[in-house]
Protein backbone atom coordinates (compact mmCIF):
# COMPACT_ATOMS: atom_id res chain seq x y z
CA UNK A 1 0.00 0.00 0.00
CA UNK A 2 1.48 3.05 -1.10
CA UNK A 3 0.74 6.47 0.90
CA UNK A 4 -1.94 9.24 -0.25
CA UNK A 5 -0.31 11.61 -1.02
CA UNK A 6 -0.24 15.31 0.31
CA UNK A 7 -0.94 18.85 -0.71
CA UNK A 8 2.40 20.03 1.00
CA UNK A 9 4.92 19.00 3.19
CA UNK A 10 7.06 20.98 5.25
CA UNK A 11 11.15 20.56 4.22
CA UNK A 12 13.36 18.91 6.73
CA UNK A 13 10.97 16.97 8.83
CA UNK A 14 10.30 13.18 8.86
CA UNK A 15 7.24 12.98 7.21
CA UNK A 16 8.46 15.05 4.28
CA UNK A 17 11.20 12.15 3.68
CA UNK A 18 8.97 9.32 4.18
CA UNK A 19 5.76 10.09 2.33
CA UNK A 20 4.70 11.99 -1.43
CA UNK A 21 3.69 15.36 -1.30
CA UNK A 22 2.11 16.64 -4.70
CA UNK A 23 0.17 19.68 -5.39
CA UNK A 24 -3.19 18.70 -7.06
CA UNK A 25 -2.69 22.48 -9.27
CA UNK A 26 1.03 20.86 -11.19
CA UNK A 27 -1.21 18.58 -13.38
CA UNK A 28 -2.06 21.25 -15.83
CA UNK A 29 -3.90 20.81 -18.79
CA UNK A 30 -1.63 18.59 -21.05
CA UNK A 31 1.44 18.22 -18.82
CA UNK A 32 2.63 18.67 -15.36
CA UNK A 33 4.71 21.40 -13.60
CA UNK A 34 5.89 21.30 -10.22
CA UNK A 35 8.41 23.72 -8.30
CA UNK A 36 10.75 20.56 -7.04
CA UNK A 37 10.72 20.49 -3.10
CA UNK A 38 7.88 23.01 -2.58
CA UNK A 39 5.22 21.36 -4.75
CA UNK A 40 6.45 17.88 -5.28
CA UNK A 41 8.93 15.87 -3.61
CA UNK A 42 11.02 12.42 -5.46
CA UNK A 43 8.75 10.21 -3.29
CA UNK A 44 5.24 12.40 -5.01
CA UNK A 45 7.48 11.87 -8.35
CA UNK A 46 7.72 8.38 -7.82
CA UNK A 47 4.06 8.42 -7.62
CA UNK A 48 3.23 10.19 -10.58
CA UNK A 49 5.03 7.17 -11.99
CA UNK A 50 3.17 5.03 -10.64
CA UNK A 51 -0.02 6.87 -11.78
CA UNK A 52 1.13 6.87 -14.85
CA UNK A 53 1.95 3.05 -15.52
CA UNK A 54 -1.65 2.27 -14.03
CA UNK A 55 -3.06 4.76 -16.52
CA UNK A 56 -1.74 3.21 -19.37
CA UNK A 57 -2.65 -0.13 -18.42
CA UNK A 58 -6.21 1.21 -18.10
CA UNK A 59 -6.06 2.89 -22.02
CA UNK A 60 -4.95 -0.90 -23.11
CA UNK A 61 -2.13 0.52 -24.35
CA UNK A 62 1.32 -1.94 -24.07
CA UNK A 63 2.97 -0.77 -20.81
CA UNK A 64 6.42 0.43 -22.56
CA UNK A 65 7.43 3.90 -22.69
CA UNK A 66 10.75 6.43 -23.06
CA UNK A 67 11.76 8.43 -20.80
CA UNK A 68 14.71 11.17 -21.18
CA UNK A 69 15.61 14.17 -19.49
CA UNK A 70 16.23 17.74 -19.60
CA UNK A 71 19.64 19.33 -18.66
CA UNK A 72 18.96 20.90 -15.13
CA UNK A 73 20.72 19.77 -11.95
CA UNK A 74 17.81 17.72 -10.74
CA UNK A 75 16.39 16.29 -13.69
CA UNK A 76 18.46 12.83 -13.80
CA UNK A 77 17.03 12.17 -9.55
CA UNK A 78 13.49 13.42 -11.13
CA UNK A 79 13.17 10.72 -14.02
CA UNK A 80 14.88 8.14 -11.43
CA UNK A 81 12.06 8.93 -9.23
CA UNK A 82 9.35 8.69 -11.87
CA UNK A 83 10.92 5.48 -13.44
CA UNK A 84 11.17 3.63 -10.21
CA UNK A 85 7.10 4.10 -10.25
CA UNK A 86 6.75 3.15 -13.67
CA UNK A 87 8.77 0.13 -13.07
CA UNK A 88 6.55 -0.84 -9.20
CA UNK A 89 3.55 -0.51 -12.42
CA UNK A 90 4.96 -3.02 -14.34
CA UNK A 91 6.43 -1.15 -17.24
CA UNK A 92 9.59 -1.92 -19.40
CA UNK A 93 11.59 1.28 -19.55
CA UNK A 94 13.36 2.51 -22.41
CA UNK A 95 15.72 5.32 -20.79
CA UNK A 96 17.57 7.42 -23.63
CA UNK A 97 19.08 9.69 -21.33
CA UNK A 98 19.55 13.61 -21.72
CA UNK A 99 17.35 14.23 -24.31
CA UNK A 100 15.54 16.93 -26.22
CA UNK A 101 12.01 16.46 -25.93
CA UNK A 102 11.48 15.74 -29.84
CA UNK A 103 14.08 13.56 -29.61
CA UNK A 104 11.64 11.58 -26.82
CA UNK A 105 9.04 11.41 -29.32
CA UNK A 106 11.38 10.35 -32.12
CA UNK A 107 12.35 7.47 -29.93
CA UNK A 108 8.39 6.29 -30.00
CA UNK A 109 8.89 5.63 -33.72
CA UNK A 110 12.48 4.94 -33.82
CA UNK A 111 12.14 2.45 -30.76
CA UNK A 112 8.66 1.27 -31.47
CA UNK A 113 7.72 2.39 -27.81
CA UNK A 114 3.69 3.52 -27.59
CA UNK A 115 4.60 5.74 -25.09
CA UNK A 116 6.67 8.41 -24.09
CA UNK A 117 7.48 10.30 -20.67
CA UNK A 118 10.04 13.54 -21.21
CA UNK A 119 11.07 15.20 -17.76
CA UNK A 120 11.35 19.07 -18.41
CA UNK A 121 10.26 22.05 -17.53
CA UNK A 122 10.60 23.71 -20.70
CA UNK A 123 11.60 27.14 -20.65
CA UNK A 124 10.29 28.05 -16.82
CA UNK A 125 12.81 29.46 -14.27
CA UNK A 126 15.14 26.87 -12.29
CA UNK A 127 13.06 25.32 -9.60
CA UNK A 128 10.29 23.76 -11.81
CA UNK A 129 10.66 20.23 -12.94
CA UNK A 130 7.42 18.43 -15.47
CA UNK A 131 6.73 15.93 -17.23
CA UNK A 132 5.26 15.77 -20.71
CA UNK A 133 3.20 12.34 -21.54
CA UNK A 134 1.54 10.59 -23.97
CA UNK A 135 0.56 6.77 -24.73
CA UNK A 136 -0.43 7.28 -29.13
CA UNK A 137 2.40 8.29 -31.01
CA UNK A 138 2.45 11.97 -31.99
CA UNK A 139 0.20 12.67 -29.16
CA UNK A 140 0.78 13.85 -26.14
CA UNK A 141 -2.08 13.74 -22.93
CA UNK A 142 -4.88 16.44 -23.37
CA UNK A 143 -7.23 17.30 -20.65
CA UNK A 144 -8.97 14.14 -20.09
CA UNK A 145 -5.55 11.81 -19.43
CA UNK A 146 -4.56 14.66 -16.99
CA UNK A 147 -7.44 14.48 -15.52
CA UNK A 148 -7.82 10.96 -14.67
CA UNK A 149 -3.68 10.60 -14.01
CA UNK A 150 -4.42 13.72 -11.27
CA UNK A 151 -7.20 11.21 -10.03
CA UNK A 152 -4.97 8.39 -9.97
CA UNK A 153 -2.00 9.68 -8.25
CA UNK A 154 -3.95 11.99 -5.47
CA UNK A 155 -5.73 9.32 -4.20
CA UNK A 156 -3.32 6.82 -4.37
CA UNK A 157 -5.14 4.06 -6.90
CA UNK A 158 -2.52 2.07 -8.21
CA UNK A 159 -2.16 -1.20 -9.81
CA UNK A 160 1.48 -1.58 -8.72
CA UNK A 161 1.85 -5.33 -10.02
CA UNK A 162 5.64 -5.35 -10.35
CA UNK A 163 7.28 -7.16 -13.58
CA UNK A 164 8.79 -3.83 -15.07
CA UNK A 165 12.25 -3.50 -16.95
CA UNK A 166 14.74 -1.47 -17.27
CA UNK A 167 16.95 -0.72 -20.05
CA UNK A 168 19.34 2.53 -21.17
CA UNK A 169 19.89 3.17 -25.01
CA UNK A 170 23.26 3.85 -25.56
CA UNK A 171 24.23 7.03 -27.64
CA UNK A 172 20.70 7.53 -28.69
CA UNK A 173 20.86 10.98 -30.04
CA UNK A 174 23.23 9.95 -33.06
CA UNK A 175 19.61 8.19 -33.76
CA UNK A 176 18.39 11.50 -33.79
CA UNK A 177 20.63 13.45 -35.22
CA UNK A 178 21.53 11.09 -38.50
CA UNK A 179 17.57 11.24 -38.94
CA UNK A 180 17.45 15.03 -39.76
CA UNK A 181 20.81 15.11 -41.37
CA UNK A 182 20.06 12.16 -43.76
CA UNK A 183 19.51 14.12 -46.74
CA UNK A 184 21.22 16.67 -49.35
CA UNK A 185 22.54 19.52 -48.03
CA UNK A 186 21.68 22.93 -48.77
CA UNK A 187 22.73 24.65 -52.14
CA UNK A 188 22.26 28.32 -50.56
CA UNK A 189 25.73 29.33 -48.29
CA UNK A 190 24.16 30.17 -45.04
CA UNK A 191 25.44 31.66 -41.68
CA UNK A 192 23.06 31.01 -38.65
CA UNK A 193 23.28 32.17 -35.13
CA UNK A 194 22.33 29.02 -33.02
CA UNK A 195 21.36 30.36 -29.98
CA UNK A 196 20.56 27.60 -26.91
CA UNK A 197 20.46 29.49 -23.64
CA UNK A 198 23.02 27.32 -22.39
CA UNK A 199 19.95 24.71 -22.15
CA UNK A 200 19.63 20.94 -23.46
CA UNK A 201 19.71 22.37 -27.37
CA UNK A 202 23.56 23.31 -26.77
CA UNK A 203 24.50 19.72 -27.10
CA UNK A 204 22.52 19.35 -30.33
CA UNK A 205 21.67 21.64 -32.31
CA UNK A 206 24.75 23.14 -33.70
CA UNK A 207 25.94 19.79 -34.82
CA UNK A 208 22.82 19.12 -36.48
CA UNK A 209 23.00 22.48 -38.84
CA UNK A 210 26.46 22.14 -39.56
CA UNK A 211 25.55 18.66 -40.79
CA UNK A 212 22.82 20.10 -43.35
CA UNK A 213 25.34 22.41 -44.52
CA UNK A 214 24.86 25.63 -42.37
CA UNK A 215 28.00 27.77 -41.15
CA UNK A 216 27.35 28.04 -37.15
CA UNK A 217 27.54 31.27 -35.11
CA UNK A 218 27.02 29.41 -31.47
CA UNK A 219 25.55 31.90 -28.88
CA UNK A 220 25.45 30.34 -25.31
CA UNK A 221 25.56 26.51 -26.44
CA UNK A 222 27.77 25.58 -23.56
CA UNK A 223 25.74 22.98 -21.08
CA UNK A 224 25.13 25.03 -17.75
CA UNK A 225 22.14 24.32 -16.31
CA UNK A 226 22.70 27.66 -13.35
CA UNK A 227 21.52 29.53 -17.14
CA UNK A 228 24.02 32.47 -16.23
CA UNK A 229 22.54 35.05 -19.09
CA UNK A 230 19.23 34.26 -19.37
CA UNK A 231 15.99 31.35 -19.73
CA UNK A 232 16.69 29.47 -22.91
CA UNK A 233 13.18 30.93 -23.94
CA UNK A 234 12.67 32.27 -27.61
CA UNK A 235 9.45 34.04 -26.78
CA UNK A 236 11.84 36.16 -23.99
CA UNK A 237 12.95 39.41 -25.23
CA UNK A 238 16.60 39.06 -23.29
CA UNK A 239 17.21 35.63 -25.55
CA UNK A 240 15.92 37.73 -28.60
CA UNK A 241 18.23 40.86 -28.11
CA UNK A 242 21.12 38.32 -27.68
CA UNK A 243 21.17 36.69 -30.88
CA UNK A 244 19.86 40.38 -32.43
CA UNK A 245 23.21 41.12 -31.57
CA UNK A 246 24.78 38.18 -32.51
CA UNK A 247 23.46 38.23 -35.83
CA UNK A 248 24.86 42.13 -36.68
CA UNK A 249 28.35 41.18 -35.27
CA UNK A 250 28.81 38.35 -37.23
CA UNK A 251 26.40 39.53 -40.52
CA UNK A 252 24.76 36.29 -40.58
CA UNK A 253 21.61 35.67 -42.91
CA UNK A 254 19.38 33.86 -39.55
CA UNK A 255 19.67 33.90 -35.89
CA UNK A 256 17.81 30.73 -34.66
CA UNK A 257 16.92 30.09 -30.53
CA UNK A 258 15.99 27.06 -28.81
CA UNK A 259 14.18 26.42 -25.69
CA UNK A 260 14.93 24.30 -22.96
CA UNK A 261 13.89 21.32 -24.29
CA UNK A 262 14.50 21.90 -28.07
CA UNK A 263 10.66 21.42 -29.13
CA UNK A 264 10.17 25.17 -29.84
CA UNK A 265 12.65 27.58 -32.08
CA UNK A 266 12.68 31.32 -32.37
CA UNK A 267 13.84 33.19 -34.96
CA UNK A 268 15.71 36.70 -36.11
CA UNK A 269 16.13 37.89 -39.29
CA UNK A 270 19.75 38.89 -41.32
CA UNK A 271 19.44 42.49 -39.41
CA UNK A 272 18.76 41.31 -35.83
CA UNK A 273 14.87 42.01 -35.88
CA UNK A 274 12.80 39.40 -34.24
CA UNK A 275 9.77 37.66 -36.27
CA UNK A 276 7.07 36.58 -34.16
CA UNK A 277 6.37 32.82 -34.39
CA UNK A 278 3.06 33.03 -36.01
CA UNK A 279 4.66 35.31 -38.55
CA UNK A 280 7.27 32.75 -39.33
CA UNK A 281 4.68 30.18 -39.95
CA UNK A 282 3.06 32.46 -42.37
CA UNK A 283 6.07 32.72 -44.38
CA UNK A 284 6.51 28.55 -43.97
CA UNK A 285 3.15 28.43 -45.40
CA UNK A 286 3.57 30.34 -48.17
CA UNK A 287 6.60 28.64 -49.21
CA UNK A 288 5.27 25.26 -48.34
CA UNK A 289 1.46 25.63 -49.65
CA UNK A 290 3.48 26.73 -53.14
CA UNK A 291 4.89 23.17 -53.43
CA UNK A 292 1.47 21.31 -51.86
CA UNK A 293 -1.38 22.85 -53.10
CA UNK A 294 -4.77 23.31 -51.44
CA UNK A 295 -2.79 22.72 -48.36
CA UNK A 296 -4.57 22.57 -44.71
CA UNK A 297 -2.81 24.35 -41.67
CA UNK A 298 -4.00 24.43 -37.95
CA UNK A 299 -3.06 27.84 -36.12
CA UNK A 300 -3.51 28.54 -32.34
CA UNK A 301 -5.78 31.73 -31.40
CA UNK A 302 -2.42 33.83 -30.38
CA UNK A 303 -1.48 33.76 -33.95
CA UNK A 304 -1.95 36.58 -36.54
CA UNK A 305 -4.87 37.34 -38.20
CA UNK A 306 -2.81 36.97 -41.73
CA UNK A 307 -3.56 33.22 -41.94
CA UNK A 308 -7.23 33.71 -42.83
CA UNK A 309 -6.33 37.08 -44.87
CA UNK A 310 -2.76 36.51 -46.82
CA UNK A 311 -3.37 37.09 -50.58
CA UNK A 312 -0.74 34.48 -51.05
CA UNK A 313 -2.09 31.84 -49.43
CA UNK A 314 -5.63 32.03 -50.94
CA UNK A 315 -4.12 32.20 -54.26
CA UNK A 316 -2.21 28.84 -53.17
CA UNK A 317 -5.95 27.31 -52.20
CA UNK A 318 -4.67 26.78 -48.29
CA UNK A 319 -7.08 26.47 -45.86
CA UNK A 320 -6.09 27.60 -42.19
CA UNK A 321 -8.34 26.50 -39.02
CA UNK A 322 -7.55 28.87 -35.73
CA UNK A 323 -7.30 26.18 -32.45
CA UNK A 324 -6.76 26.35 -29.14
CA UNK A 325 -3.29 27.02 -27.61
CA UNK A 326 -1.32 24.32 -26.48
CA UNK A 327 1.52 21.64 -27.72
CA UNK A 328 -1.05 18.34 -27.08
CA UNK A 329 -4.51 20.35 -28.41
CA UNK A 330 -2.76 21.81 -31.87
CA UNK A 331 -0.88 18.52 -32.09
CA UNK A 332 -4.42 16.12 -31.52
CA UNK A 333 -5.76 18.92 -34.18
CA UNK A 334 -3.13 18.83 -36.67
CA UNK A 335 -3.44 14.63 -36.57
CA UNK A 336 -7.62 14.81 -36.58
CA UNK A 337 -7.46 17.34 -39.38
CA UNK A 338 -4.85 15.64 -41.68
CA UNK A 339 -3.35 19.23 -41.76
CA UNK A 340 0.36 19.61 -43.16
CA UNK A 341 1.26 21.91 -40.52
CA UNK A 342 0.43 23.28 -37.56
CA UNK A 343 1.86 26.06 -36.47
CA UNK A 344 1.59 28.41 -32.84
CA UNK A 345 2.50 31.67 -31.64
CA UNK A 346 4.91 30.45 -28.93
CA UNK A 347 6.71 28.90 -31.64
CA UNK A 348 6.04 24.82 -31.40
CA UNK A 349 5.73 24.01 -34.94
CA UNK A 350 3.88 20.43 -35.84
CA UNK A 351 5.16 19.21 -39.24
CA UNK A 352 3.01 16.16 -40.48
CA UNK A 353 3.74 14.20 -43.43
CA UNK A 354 6.10 14.37 -45.47
CA UNK A 355 7.29 16.92 -43.95
CA UNK A 356 7.73 15.31 -40.17
CA UNK A 357 6.19 12.60 -38.20
CA UNK A 358 3.70 15.51 -36.36
CA UNK A 359 4.94 16.19 -33.45
CA UNK A 360 7.13 19.59 -32.47
CA UNK A 361 10.74 19.84 -32.81
CA UNK A 362 12.83 23.44 -33.13
CA UNK A 363 15.54 21.59 -35.06
CA UNK A 364 12.70 20.60 -38.02
CA UNK A 365 11.03 24.33 -37.54
CA UNK A 366 14.95 25.95 -38.31
CA UNK A 367 15.85 23.26 -41.14
CA UNK A 368 11.67 23.84 -42.87
CA UNK A 369 13.26 28.21 -42.40
CA UNK A 370 16.91 26.98 -44.02
CA UNK A 371 14.93 25.09 -47.25
CA UNK A 372 12.80 28.03 -47.35
CA UNK A 373 16.07 30.27 -47.58
CA UNK A 374 17.83 27.61 -50.15
CA UNK A 375 14.23 27.96 -52.65
CA UNK A 376 14.40 31.97 -52.36
CA UNK A 377 18.19 32.51 -53.17
CA UNK A 378 17.74 35.78 -54.19
CA UNK A 379 15.83 37.03 -50.79
CA UNK A 380 16.75 37.66 -47.29
CA UNK A 381 15.08 36.91 -44.17
CA UNK A 382 14.15 40.29 -43.63
CA UNK A 383 13.04 40.21 -47.66
CA UNK A 384 10.93 37.31 -47.30
CA UNK A 385 9.19 39.18 -43.74
CA UNK A 386 8.77 42.42 -45.10
CA UNK A 387 6.47 40.59 -48.00
CA UNK A 388 4.16 39.85 -45.74
CA UNK A 389 1.07 42.31 -45.59
CA UNK A 390 2.01 44.54 -42.32
CA UNK A 391 0.85 43.75 -38.79
CA UNK A 392 1.72 45.62 -35.62
CA UNK A 393 2.13 42.38 -33.07
CA UNK A 394 2.56 42.38 -29.44
CA UNK A 395 4.94 39.98 -27.84
CA UNK A 396 3.52 37.14 -25.85
CA UNK A 397 3.06 39.06 -22.41
CA UNK A 398 2.26 37.19 -19.20
CA UNK A 399 1.19 38.69 -15.97
CA UNK A 400 1.28 36.50 -12.83
CA UNK A 401 -1.94 35.42 -11.33
CA UNK A 402 -1.96 32.29 -9.28
CA UNK A 403 -3.24 28.72 -10.94
CA UNK A 404 -5.71 28.79 -8.03
CA UNK A 405 -7.16 31.93 -9.77
CA UNK A 406 -6.20 32.37 -13.14
CA UNK A 407 -8.98 30.36 -14.79
CA UNK A 408 -11.42 32.57 -12.98
CA UNK A 409 -10.45 35.65 -14.00
CA UNK A 410 -10.35 34.56 -17.43
CA UNK A 411 -13.52 33.65 -17.10
CA UNK A 412 -14.96 36.76 -16.01
CA UNK A 413 -13.16 38.23 -18.87
CA UNK A 414 -15.27 36.46 -20.90
CA UNK A 415 -18.50 37.60 -19.83
CA UNK A 416 -17.49 41.14 -19.59
CA UNK A 417 -16.75 41.05 -23.36
CA UNK A 418 -19.67 39.11 -24.20
CA UNK A 419 -21.86 41.54 -22.10
CA UNK A 420 -20.10 44.75 -23.82
CA UNK A 421 -21.48 42.69 -27.35
CA UNK A 422 -24.79 42.44 -26.41
CA UNK A 423 -25.34 45.78 -25.33
CA UNK A 424 -22.94 47.58 -28.61
CA UNK A 425 -20.43 48.85 -26.10
CA UNK A 426 -17.39 50.01 -27.88
CA UNK A 427 -13.61 48.37 -27.21
CA UNK A 428 -10.71 50.41 -27.55
CA UNK A 429 -13.22 53.24 -29.96
CA UNK A 430 -15.43 50.39 -31.92
CA UNK A 431 -17.36 48.26 -31.83
CA UNK A 432 -16.85 44.32 -31.83
CA UNK A 433 -17.15 42.60 -34.65
CA UNK A 434 -15.99 39.29 -33.42
CA UNK A 435 -15.24 37.21 -30.23
CA UNK A 436 -13.97 33.81 -30.23
CA UNK A 437 -14.35 31.83 -27.04
CA UNK A 438 -12.55 28.68 -27.66
CA UNK A 439 -9.58 29.22 -25.35
CA UNK A 440 -9.92 32.61 -23.33
CA UNK A 441 -11.31 35.04 -25.12
CA UNK A 442 -10.37 37.09 -28.45
CA UNK A 443 -11.88 40.30 -29.57
CA UNK A 444 -11.76 42.09 -32.60
CA UNK A 445 -13.15 45.06 -33.74
CA UNK A 446 -13.78 47.07 -36.55
CA UNK A 447 -10.45 47.38 -37.94
CA UNK A 448 -9.42 43.73 -37.54
CA UNK A 449 -7.19 45.06 -34.27
CA UNK A 450 -7.69 42.30 -31.85
CA UNK A 451 -6.73 41.57 -28.08
CA UNK A 452 -6.58 37.78 -26.25
CA UNK A 453 -6.51 37.02 -22.69
CA UNK A 454 -6.42 33.49 -21.93
CA UNK A 455 -4.87 31.38 -19.08
CA UNK A 456 -1.48 30.11 -19.27
CA UNK A 457 -1.76 26.34 -19.39
CA UNK A 458 1.68 25.46 -17.50
CA UNK A 459 2.57 28.73 -15.44
CA UNK A 460 0.71 30.64 -12.49
CA UNK A 461 0.48 33.50 -15.37
CA UNK A 462 -2.37 34.74 -17.61
CA UNK A 463 -1.14 35.38 -21.32
CA UNK A 464 -1.90 38.36 -23.34
CA UNK A 465 -1.68 39.11 -26.71
CA UNK A 466 -2.61 41.95 -29.42
CA UNK A 467 -2.32 42.70 -33.09
CA UNK A 468 -3.65 45.31 -35.34
CA UNK A 469 -3.30 45.48 -39.13
CA UNK A 470 -3.94 48.96 -39.21
CA UNK A 471 -1.11 50.65 -37.05
CA UNK A 472 0.52 50.50 -33.99
CA UNK A 473 -1.49 53.23 -32.16
CA UNK A 474 -4.75 50.91 -32.55
CA UNK A 475 -1.99 47.88 -31.33
CA UNK A 476 -1.67 49.80 -28.78
CA UNK A 477 -5.03 51.30 -27.66
CA UNK A 478 -6.28 47.33 -27.81
CA UNK A 479 -3.93 46.54 -24.94
CA UNK A 480 -4.70 49.70 -23.15
CA UNK A 481 -8.48 48.02 -23.29
CA UNK A 482 -7.91 44.87 -22.05
CA UNK A 483 -5.34 45.79 -19.40
CA UNK A 484 -8.05 47.95 -18.00
CA UNK A 485 -10.30 44.71 -18.09
CA UNK A 486 -7.35 42.45 -16.22
CA UNK A 487 -6.96 45.83 -13.81
CA UNK A 488 -10.33 45.04 -12.34
CA UNK A 489 -8.67 41.98 -10.64
CA UNK A 490 -6.31 42.95 -8.10
CA UNK A 491 -4.45 39.23 -8.54
CA UNK A 492 -3.53 40.36 -11.72
CA UNK A 493 0.37 41.00 -11.14
CA UNK A 494 2.94 42.83 -13.34
CA UNK A 495 3.88 41.97 -17.01
CA UNK A 496 7.19 39.73 -17.17
CA UNK A 497 7.34 42.53 -20.36
CA UNK A 498 5.20 45.14 -22.27
CA UNK A 499 4.75 46.54 -25.85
Amino acid sequence: MFPKPQPSLLPNTYAYESGPMVKPTGFREYDARWLLGKEINLMGLQALGMGLGTLIREMGVKPEIVTGHDFRGYSASVKLALVSGLLAAGCKVHDIGLALSPMAYFAQFDLDVPCVAMVTASHNDNGWTGVKMGANRPLTFGPDEMNRLKDLVLHSHFDLRGGGSYAFVENFPARYIADLTNRPKLKRKLRAVVACGNGTAGAFAPKILQAIGIDVIPLDCELDYTFPKYNPNPEDMKMLHAMRDAVINADADVGFGFDGDGDRCGVVDNKGDEIFADKIGVMLARDISALHPNATFVVDVKSTGLFATDPVLQKNGARTEYWKTGHSYMKRRVNEAGALVGFEKSGHFFFNKPLGRGYDDGLVSAIAICDMLDRNPGKSMSDLKDALPKTWSSPTMSPHCDDEKKYGIVDAAVKHFEAAQAKGEKVAGQAIRDLVTVNGVRVTVEDGTWGLVRASSNKPELVVVVESPASEARMHDMFKAVDAVLRQHPEVGEYNQTI
